[in-house]
């Protein structure tokens, strides 16, 4: 089993900064895929950006691109979302997720990735 455990989470204005972590413990999630996917009241979970097991692909949403970045520290199997120029619309919760049973499939497409493990979420409100 793996458990994700996400962080950083807060109420900011329109133009603000954040930057989510996600920790992982348990089993190894050293070859995995993670991702990032948001759920706004009232809408479907949607992806937001992902990263291949190797670290050398990534995939971000359209709505993000140019704005948020994912990246990994994988000596403390954490990752991390840097999320810039912040918009209403970005206001959701944010979860973590890892596809543990087959990262290499997507290796060149981690946004295709089926998530096996996720987080419980952490509230990002972008508001004035």
């Amino acid at each position: 089993q793996v458990q994700l455990v996400e962080s950083g989470g807060a109420e900011v204005q329109p133009g603000g900064s954040l930057r989510l972590s996600c920790a992982a413990s348990g089993q190894t999630v050293a070859l995995s895929t993670w991702g990032w996917l948001r759920q706004a009241p009232g809408k479907e979970r949607e992806f937001v950006a992902a990263m291949s097991w190797s670290g050398r692909s990534t995939a971000y949403a359209d709505s993000v691109k140019g704005r948020f970045a994912i990246s990994r520290d994988f000596d403390k199997d954490t990752a991390y979302l840097e999320m810039n120029r912040l918009e209403p619309e970005d206001t959701a919760i944010y979860f973590c997720a890892v596809d543990r049973s087959n990262p290499l499939a997507t290796s060149d497409a981690p946004g295709s990735a089926r998530w096996d493990y996720w987080g419980r979420g952490t509230q990002v409100t972008v508001s004035s």
